[in-house]
C-alpha cells in the first residue's frame, strides 16, 4: 500500500508544529521557538557520508546562525540513541529530533518515494525549511545536495 505523500509547505504558509525529544531527552516544539527563526532539515540517515557532510557544514555555521538568533534542527527517521552518537562524534551542538514514523516529514512533504538501482521505496526526501519568527515557512529547500547547503541557507537568514 502507497503511503500518502504531502506536498511541502511553501512560503507564506503556517509551518506544521510538532513535538518530540531531541538526542538529549529534551522536549522540542516548533511552536515555542516562536520569535526565533528556525532552520529546519530534515535527512535521511546518521553516519552515512552526505549526511555527516551536511551536518557538520551546519556546524561549521552554527555560531554565525546562534549569532544572528536562529534555531537549527535535523530531523531524520534515525532513534534518538543513534541521534545522541552522531552529535557526540561529530561535535554537534544544535538539535536532532528522531522522526521514527515519519510523522513530521510527512506533513513537511519530506517522505516519499525514492528510486535506486531501478528499487522504489519510501524514505527522506532532503529538504530544508527556513521558519521565521511568527512561524511562517520563509523559503523551502527541496531536492538539496549536501555540500555547501548550510551555506546557501545562512545567506538566506542573512537577507532576513
Amino acid at each position: 500500500m502507497a503511503e500518502k505523500m504531502v506536498a511541502p509547505p511553501q512560503p507564506g504558509d503556517i509551518a506544521p508544529d510538532f513535538t518530540a525529544r531531541d538526542q538529549r531527552g529534551a522536549k522540542v516544539q516548533l511552536s515555542a521557538l516562536r520569535g526565533h527563526p528556525v532552520v529546519l532539515y530534515f535527512y535521511p540517515k546518521d553516519n552515512t557520508s552526505g549526511c555527516t557532510l551536511e551536518a557538520q557544514e551546519f556546524q561549521s555555521h552554527l555560531p554565525e546562525f546562534q549569532r544572528l538568533g536562529v534555531v537549527v534542527i535535523g530531523v531524520s527517521p534515525d532513534s534518538g540513541q543513534s541521534h545522541g552518537k552522531f552529535a557526540e562524534k561529530h561535535s554537534l551542538g544544535f538539535t536532532l529530533v528522531p522522526d521514527t514514523d515519519h510523522a513530521i516529514a510527512t506533513r513537511y512533504g519530506a517522505w516519499g518515494e525514492k528510486s535506486l538501482y531501478g528499487r522504489r521505496y519510501m524514505g527522506i526526501l532532503r529538504s530544508t525549511f527556513l521558519i521565521g519568527p511568527d512561524g511562517t515557512v520563509l523559503q523551502t529547500w527541496t531536492k538539496v545536495k549536501p555540500k555547501g547547503h548550510a551555506e546557501e541557507v545562512l545567506e538566506a537568514v542573512r537577507e532576513l
